[in-house]
């Protein structure tokens, strides 16, 4: 299950979480991609700081 946690614009990154059995992890669009975490808030907050880390 995908699901759109950040869509800042045309050329920007964008981050989605993919869960993977019990474990979530963040996406996105440039090839980065998070730790496996059982938190979704864990996941989200990683996805956050990879798109504040791009600005």
């Amino acid at each position: 299950m995908e699901q759109q946690e950040t869509a800042l614009g045309p050329e920007e990154h964008r981050t989605t979480t993919v869960e993977q059995g019990r474990f979530c992890m963040a996406r996105c669009n440039c090839g980065w991609r998070g730790p496996a975490r059982r938190a979704r808030s864990l996941a989200r907050s990683d996805a956050q700081g990879h798109a504040a880390d791009r600005h």
